[in-house]
């Protein structure tokens, strides 16, 4: 019976797991589902958790230390000394041989340090949220750079099942045509070399949707991976490319603040981190204090009878001061201080480009931005064209006032032109996920 009880509670969970996996995800969903699994994202969290614990373990150094030290020794052969005989009534320039202590000893020991003062300590107690907000200030950089990825992955997933839709409704198409060319054929209104103009088409068709297929899968599996799901489902995606075009093209246009990028405000957190490094450095010159307070008890015995009640314990305790004071490093300390200076001068440096390379790049994204929408909004023309182009030189061709050629090369321009537009559309979102990162604003 227990057994049958464990079966079912493991046969709910599993269907449980199961559930929680959607069936479908939007655009929307499939980013916050990857901010809850994604491998990477799950890392960078740990790391922010090791900072904190970092923050206790450097703030436990200014706490009281106490440790206990437990001894045992055996002495198997017992050193002797060499004492001058006259001591115990002997002759004069004889030794008499001693033997002092018992064979065995038990000692324990406590003993309670407390930091004082420091130097050192003070600048990495100042330091500490810093570097916190350091850690946080990373794992929002990973966070920013998942959601973009979640997103580009979602859309080309989008694209190649968009792609591949597209060639099989022209296939599907350009195969009726065939048909329609072969009969024509057969009744001697066409030539032969029509049908083959066709089929020809026909098999570039075909070769196109065998590698449309092959992206479609690696799109799906890399959209997969990125959310932290296993390969084996296969989760719809319930955006289509059309909409999550319009929604980003009616998006307002993005603010012209990029101060708060991740990358300037990590190399302003680089800049902080090596002030405080350099003056760690110099603090390593200041003497410190520390306070001590130990007790301890020693047993001696011939036999291992420390347990029992007739064994003599003798006690000790101690208080006291102690100053480490740096005197002469042979100019070790200097040059650490002057090489932190250094790194100093090296981070603001750095701080500036930084923020040259920010505003270069928010000018390249406004830039390809409006590019992308100005070329989806051509594409739309041009895919509006090639329609009415392939319409007429199909009706002309099985009416006989144009030949295979010219048909084909309707066709031709109209796959090309439904292609362009699909990936138009992958641009205007790309371009404007770009522009949120830059300005850490991707939603």
């Amino acid at each position: 019976m227990n057994k049958n009880l464990l079966y079912v509670f493991l046969l709910t969970g599993l269907l449980g797991s199961a559930q929680d996996l959607p069936t479908a995800f939007s655009l929307s969903e499939a980013v916050e589902w990857g901010m809850n699994y994604n491998r990477t994202l799950k890392r960078a969290t740990i790391e922010v958790q090791k900072a904190h614990k970092e923050k206790w373990k450097t703030l436990s150094i200014g706490f009281p230390q106490i440790q206990a030290n437990l001894a045992y020794q055996n002495n198997i052969e017992q050193p002797v000394s060499l004492i001058p005989a006259q001591f115990f009534g002997g002759e004069e320039g004889e030794f008499a041989e001693v033997v002092f202590g018992t064979q065995q000893t038990a000692m324990g020991m406590v003993e309670l340090n407390q930091l004082i003062f420091d130097g050192t300590y003070v600048v990495g107690v100042q330091g500490i949220r810093h570097f916190i907000e350091t850690a946080e200030n990373v794992l929002e950089k990973t966070q920013i750079e998942v959601k973009k990825a979640i997103i580009t992955s979602y859309v080309n997933a989008l694209v190649a099942r968009e792609s591949l839709a597209v060639l099989e409704k022209n296939a599907i198409a350009l195969g009726k045509n065939i048909e329609e060319a072969h009969q024509l054929f057969k009744n001697g209104f066409a030539e032969e070399e029509t049908v083959e103009q066709l089929r020809l088409t026909l098999s570039s068709l075909n070769s196109q949707i065998r590698y449309a297929r092959k992206s479609a899968d690696l799109a799906d599996n890399v959209f997969k991976l990125l959310l932290g799901i296993e390969i084996t489902e296969q989760p719809q995606l319930s955006n289509s490319l059309e909409e999550l075009t319009a929604l980003y093209l009616l998006e307002e246009k993005p603010a012209s603040n990029y101060d708060n990028n991740i990358d300037i405000r990590l190399a302003e957190n680089e800049v902080t981190t090596n002030g405080f490094l350099y003056r760690l450095e110099r603090a390593k010159a200041l003497p410190s204090f520390s306070a001590f307070l130990n007790g301890s008890y020693m047993g001696n015995n011939e036999e291992f009878a420390f347990t029992e009640s007739t064994q003599k314990w003798f006690g000790a305790a101690a208080f006291g001061f102690r100053m480490r004071i740096p005197v002469f490093s042979s100019l070790g300390r200097s040059a650490s201080a002057q090489k932190a200076k250094l790194s100093v001068l090296q981070s603001e440096t750095k701080l500036i480009e930084v923020k040259a390379q920010v505003f270069v790049e928010w000018q390249n994204a406004l830039n390809s931005f409006a590019l992308a929408k100005e070329e989806h909004a051509t594409a739309l023309e041009n895919l509006s064209l090639a329609q009415r182009i392939e319409q007429k030189n199909t009706t002309k061709f099985f009416e006989g006032l144009s030949g295979s050629f010219d048909l084909r090369q309707a066709q031709l321009q109209l796959y090309r032109a439904q292609q362009n537009t699909i990936q138009c559309m992958r641009q205007v979102i790309l371009d404007k996920t770009n522009l949120d990162t830059i300005i850490n604003n991707v939603q």
